[in-house]
This record gives structure tokens, C-alpha cells and sequence, in this order.
């Protein structure tokens, strides 16, 4: 945690914490609100409605994670490391449970759902507030920033994050399931989880660890159970070796080989000739 990045998690929570206060007193934000849902963007620009329904998509929790996680799963197996996939999973843990406790906490209804002109619509069941579209694309974007390993590669996922978590908290605006305040909440929350990640990576190290090693106790167990099996060579075309089950001591059954009964056949003719009989004929 460098001192720019403590100035920043300073000043978006103290930026949080006033977007929280101006809805919970029903301020200028929530007169803001009403007048932009009034004015119901969607019906003044519906030749970009059909677009914005498929962009809105880049904030979508399910659809997004996948999107990464294969990235940074890729990215894992080639520097032979699971802090990417450690990092997002942590990030999204974050999102999870401090945008939802918010959301279930105040209990704010959505635009369309609005009850009351000029009301805040807090505590109404509702769970809107902050916008989980926004936070989560934020966060999920604005990882691959914070994983990028040259400064030039940050600058430009940074940007391309921005532009994206911006473009979509206004189109959740455009498209009336959010208030503007929700959407300025949820770039604070989800700037938030980005900030505090570094905090986050002894627990990550240690993690890591620990699933590394064992991993490795889980590979070797399988490699000292191949060798317990036994294996015998196998000439190329010929035949498999045979298997001969051992006669029990004081038994006199010939042994039967893999042949079954012409085996035990060829013993009893060997047996008889060793001990002096010849076998009988016909006549």
C-alpha cells in the first residue's frame, strides 16, 4: 500500500460514506434522482436500446467472471502461479459481501418500482443500492489492470476498465433499473475493493502456499502407487505372459496352465511316461 494508493481509499470512502448520507436524508441526490427517471432516457434515445441491452452485459457477475477467470486461469498456468485466479476470487469474495450487506442493509427500491414522487424508497425490501452492475464491473475489469505486469499494460487496461465500469453504471441509468446515486455508489464500492487488494496478498501467499504443497503431497502418493504395481515387459506383437496359479502344498492336481484342460493333459501324459507306464492302445 503505496501513499497514493492510501490517498485514494481515503478519499472514495469519505466519497462512499457522502453518497450513503445524501440518500439516507433524502438531499439534492435524490431530488437528481427523480428527474432523471422522470425524464426516462429509454424512451428520448430508443435507437440504442437493442445495443445497450447486450453492453450492459460487461456488468453481469456470471457472464464476466467466466470471461476472466479463463484469461487469468490461462495466464496462471503459463507463469506457473494462482495468484490472478487468487486475486479475482478474493476481489469477488469482497464484492460479494460488502456491496450485498449495503444492498439487503438499506433496502432501496429500484425506478421502476418507485412508490413515492421524491422519495428515496429506502428500506422497502428493495436491493439496488449500491448498483451491483457497476461495483462488479469495476472490479472484474479493473483486476486485470491491477495484475498487469508493465506499467505500459496497466495505463491501458486502467483506461479500457474505466471506460467500460463508466459505460456500464450510465447505461443501467439509461435503461431506468438504476438511480444515478446507486451508480456513484457503486464506482466507489467496487474502486474500494480494487485499493484494498494489497492488503489482501499475505493471505493470498499464504494460500498459495499451502494449495501448492498440497498439491504436490497429492502427486506423489499417485506416483508411489504406480510403482507398487507391478509391470513386466512386453515384446512388441508378442505374446502377453500368462498367469499360472501355484499348487497348494500336499495337493496332487496337476497345475493347470492357460490352456486349461489340454495343459493339465500334457502334464498327466509326462507324469505317466517318467514313471514307467506307457500308455495304453487299443486292441
Amino acid at each position: 500500500m503505496t501513499r497514493t494508493r492510501l490517498a485514494l481509499f481515503g478519499g472514495t470512502s469519505a466519497f462512499y460514506l457522502a453518497m450513503v448520507v445524501a440518500v439516507l436524508l433524502s438531499t439534492w441526490l435524490v431530488t437528481l434522482d427523480w428527474k432523471i427517471m422522470l425524464f426516462r432516457p429509454y424512451q428520448q434515445w430508443p435507437e440504442i436500446h437493442g445495443f445497450l441491452d447486450y453492453y450492459v452485459v460487461l456488468g453481469q457477475r456470471g457472464p464476466t467472471a467466466v470471461m476472466v477467470a479463463a484469461w487469468l486461469g490461462w495466464r496462471s498456468w503459463r507463469q506457473h502461479t494462482l495468484r490472478p485466479l487468487l486475486c479475482l476470487g478474493a476481489a469477488l469474495l469482497l464484492l460479494n459481501v460488502t456491496v450485498g450487506a449495503v444492498k439487503l442493509g438499506l433496502g432501496r427500491l429500484g425506478p421502476h418500482y418507485a412508490t413515492e414522487v421524491g422519495s428515496a424508497e429506502l428500506f422497502a425490501g428493495g436491493d439496488i443500492f449500491p448498483s451491483g452492475h457497476t461495483a462488479n464491473a469495476v472490479v472484474t475489469w479493473g483486476i486485470l489492470a491491477y495484475l498487469a505486469t508493465t506499467p505500459r499494460a496497466r495505463r491501458y487496461l486502467s483506461a479500457l476498465s474505466a471506460v467500460v465500469a463508466l459505460g456500464v453504471g450510465l447505461t443501467t441509468v439509461y435503461l431506468g433499473t438504476h438511480w444515478l446515486s446507486d451508480v456513484l455508489l457503486g464506482w466507489a464500492a467496487g474502486l474500494l475493493i480494487l485499493l484494498a487488494l494489497p492488503w489482501c496478498e499475505p493471505v493470498l501467499a499464504v494460500a498459495e502456499s499451502w494449495i501448492l504443497t498440497l498439491r504436490d503431497r497429492v502427486r506423489d502418493r499417485l506416483r508411489d502407487r504406480r510403482r507398487l504395481v507391478p509391470s513386466l515387459p512386453v515384446a512388441s506383437g508378442g505374446p502377453r505372459p500368462g498367469y499360472f496359479p501355484q499348487r497348494p502344498p500336499g495337493s496332487e492336481e496337476p497345475v493347470r496352465g492357460p490352456a486349461g484342460v489340454a495343459g493339465g493333459r500334457a502334464a498327466a501324459t509326462r507324469t505317466g511316461v517318467a514313471g514307467g507306464r506307457a500308455p495304453a492302445t487299443r486292441g
